[in-house]
């Protein structure tokens, strides 16, 4: 939801900085697995229970994952580039509910609700994207430009991140904040199901 807020936002500095790696040969590929490896980072750190250092590598991996799609428009973003780059963006968004499960018994059920709401959204996320495909639909690009379709809903990148960093902050209340995100998660999954066959019966 709030994506192309945050993209206007931050979209020139990335911009900036993709294009000054791409003069020096760095890919964009490159930028996004070493961003999952730094992402990786905050489940060991996580689970024992380094909370600041935990949110400084979550920060770092939103970074190069803003950056890696600012590399790939300094030339052509291509189809496999957005396959990888959405691959390490969902590995890393599970990552982290499973560093609050190991640091802490007492999360690990409500770690497991945010993750099944997690896999709800991206299924619903990349299930539109296949849809969009076949029927030929362009991204509207108010999240910048996308090598495939980008599905809007209530819970995306922006509210993920915010999420997160809650979590980092306020460690001792996590499984009621991973509740209210995992409801938040269901209800997005919901609404682009309820919006994707409310948009085929009118085609």
């Amino acid at each position: 939801m709030l994506d192309p807020l945050l993209r206007r936002w931050i979209g020139p500095p990335l911009d900036r900085g993709g294009a000054w790696l791409a003069v020096h040969g760095v890919t964009a590929n490159a930028v996004s697995v070493t961003g999952l490896a730094v992402g990786l980072a905050a489940v060991p750190l996580l689970a024992f229970g380094h909370y600041g250092a935990a949110l400084l590598v979550i920060l770092l991996n939103r970074l190069l994952d803003g950056l890696d799609g600012a590399v790939a428009r300094q030339g052509r973003p291509t189809a496999l580039g957005g396959y990888l780059d959405i691959v390490c963006d969902m590995a890393f968004y599970a990552a982290v509910p499973l560093g609050f499960a190991l640091a802490r018994p007492e999360n690990a059920v409500w770690a497991a609700v945010l993750l099944a709401s997690f896999v709800c959204t991206c299924a619903s996320f990349l299930g539109r994207a296949v849809l969009a495909a076949g029927r030929g639909e362009r991204d509207p690009g108010k999240r910048g430009r996308k090598s495939f379709f980008h599905a809007a809903g209530l819970m995306e990148g922006t509210e993920t991140i915010l999420a997160f960093v809650l979590f980092c902050l306020l460690p001792g209340i996590f499984p009621w904040l991973a509740g209210m995100v995992a409801a938040l998660c269901f209800w997005t999954a919901a609404a682009r199901v309820f919006e994707t066959f409310l948009a085929d019966s009118n085609s």
